[in-house]
């Protein structure tokens, strides 16, 4: 590595060093769930070595935002009320037409998950346009079988979901089974694709970004958590599995973005197996 290189790092993590210790200070302790400031709609993921120290410093220019103006993440997006559990917000979803991503929020009772430190949790969905085609490749046809009915018309497909604490912040990242969304999944492999040329421009900017940018940090993570829930459903594979209501969470993972951001979100890039 050149002495350029190098300098370039340092001074990234330096700044994400300085930018952490200043939204920290200006973060309120009874603030919620945060909404955020934007970053132009231009971003694109820069080349792979520099994509996580992007999002870091993005991730953290957002929390800055919301700590200077004292929002929340969800301000907006509940209008200022209290969330009502079960209910998506928006209330048809989040859709970027464009991309093809969409997504919402909504939050369970606490009898139905007791223990969860989660305030809510934000599902993330492929829209048709982006995985028709990809239903084609044999492995696409052998993840299929797992449903009763593969050929079964729905118009997204779960990619992910991310739990957030009662501050906004991203504490979990989760895979859920096809009944919990009312639709179906996608491999392992094609939903990583997938994730790895997601972008969002929904109209809701703030809430997008953070989506952006927990998805390129923990890429290698989410990796992990796909292939852990194809296994098990392999490992499971039976007729209605995808409709046991016993099986809701199929992988899980706890995350800690502040540890993430002091290393600058260091990561390896994951080469994921095309199909």
């Amino acid at each position: 590595m050149c002495c350029q290189e190098v300098r370039s790092e340092e001074v990234c993590a330096q700044m994400c060093s300085e930018m952490r210790s200043k939204v920290r200070s200006k973060m309120c302790p009874q603030v919620r769930a945060q909404e955020l400031t934007g970053v132009s709609r231009n971003w694109r993921s820069p080349p792979a070595k520099g994509a996580a120290q992007v999002a870091s410093l993005r991730l953290l220019g957002i929390y800055d935002g919301l700590a200077r103006r004292g929002e929340h993440l969800l301000g907006q997006l509940l209008g200022g009320e209290l969330p009502r559990q079960w209910r998506h917000y928006p209330e048809d979803d989040a859709i970027d037409q464009g991309s093809g991503f969409q997504w919402f929020y909504h939050s369970h009772s606490p009898e139905d998950r007791p223990g969860a430190a989660e305030h809510g949790h934000i599902h993330l969905f492929a829209r048709r346009k982006l995985w028709s085609r990809r239903l084609r490749s044999a492995h696409e046809i052998e993840f299929a079988s797992l449903a009763d009915d593969p050929n079964r018309q729905v118009s997204t497909r779960h990619l992910i979901t991310i739990g957030l604490d009662a501050k906004g912040i991203p504490i979990s990242l989760f895979t859920v089974n096809s009944w919990v969304t009312g639709d179906l999944m996608l491999s392992a492999s094609n939903t990583a694709l997938l994730l790895e040329q997601m972008t969002l421009a929904t109209g809701n900017e703030d809430v997008d970004a953070v989506i952006e940018c927990v998805v390129r940090l923990f890429q290698n993570e989410i990796w992990d958590l796909l292939v852990r829930r194809d296994a098990l459903l392999y490992e499971k594979q039976s007729p209605g599995l995808l409709r046991d209501e016993s099986l809701e969470v199929l992988s899980e993972l706890a995350i800690n973005v502040d540890e993430k951001l002091a290393c600058g979100g260091a990561w390896q890039q994951q080469d994921f197996p095309l199909s």
